[in-house]
């Protein structure tokens, strides 16, 4: 079951947003452990999402998750080998995991250096072996969006959006001219809690668009996530329709 409905935090800096997200993503791993017994993270890439992790890296709140039960996976990758400066693990690994106590086997890395077509299709077969029985359903998917409305790689107007069964695809981007590889929608509305982290006032126009817009999801896929909690900074929010 979901916990919220749309709900938006605004925070006066990207800094102390960093810390908001912090202590929230501390209350949904305990909450999690305590209800199933570990926690399911599924990380995001981008410079937004790299301040959180360094702030989950400081001690201060690196002591206050169990790790031991915590399983973090990935929404997408880029087409790039893990020590490459793209790579969304990579950066993860600097900024986070590099600093706690998790174990090689709670972490599952989208391969981004293979083959598209089979990195997504390994992946898809981890993430089901990892659930067994149940419906795949994560505790918490973070996620940016882009200036273009694009979230994870599920870029506007790209075959990706068209997923219904798949968890995992390979998505080619034609105006990056790449492979990306992404969950699907579906696979990221299947999570309890699909959080937004959205920073800089390059962003705020489209995240009004995506807001307070038309409804239109293949030309602003970010629309396809529903009832997403929205972590913002003050200025992302400067266009936003607020009392």
């Amino acid at each position: 079951m979901r916990k919220s409905l749309t709900m938006i935090h605004i925070a006066n800096s990207p800094e102390q947003l960093a810390i908001d997200v912090a202590e929230w993503l501390v209350g949904e791993a305990d909450a999690a452990i305590v209800a199933r017994g570990r926690f399911t993270l599924v990380a995001s890439g981008g410079t937004t999402s790299r301040l959180t992790y360094e702030t989950l890296a400081q001690p201060i709140y690196q002591r206050r998750i169990d790790w031991s039960r915590t399983y973090i996976f990935w929404g997408d990758e880029r087409t790039v080998p893990p020590n490459h400066p793209d790579s969304n693990y990579g950066m993860m690994y600097e900024a986070l995991l590099r600093h706690i106590p998790i174990s090689p086997e709670h972490i599952f890395r989208l391969r981004g250096e293979i083959e598209p077509h089979h990195a997504a299709d390994e992946y898809e077969r981890q993430i089901r072996t990892f659930f067994g029985d149940e419906a795949p359903c994560f505790d918490v998917v973070l996620l940016g969006m882009g200036t273009d409305g694009h979230t994870a790689s599920l870029f506007p107007y790209t075959e990706a959006l068209k997923a219904n069964d798949q968890l995992v695809v390979a998505n080619f981007v034609p105006k990056l001219n790449t492979w990306r590889l992404t969950m699907t929608a579906p696979m990221i509305n299947a999570s309890r809690q699909a959080a937004f982290i959205v920073t800089g006032k390059a962003k705020a126009a489209m995240l009004h668009t995506v807001l307070h817009g038309p409804h239109d999801p293949q030309q602003w896929p970010a629309q396809m996530i529903q009832d997403p909690l929205w972590f913002l900074d003050a200025e992302a929010a400067s266009e936003l329709d607020t009392p």
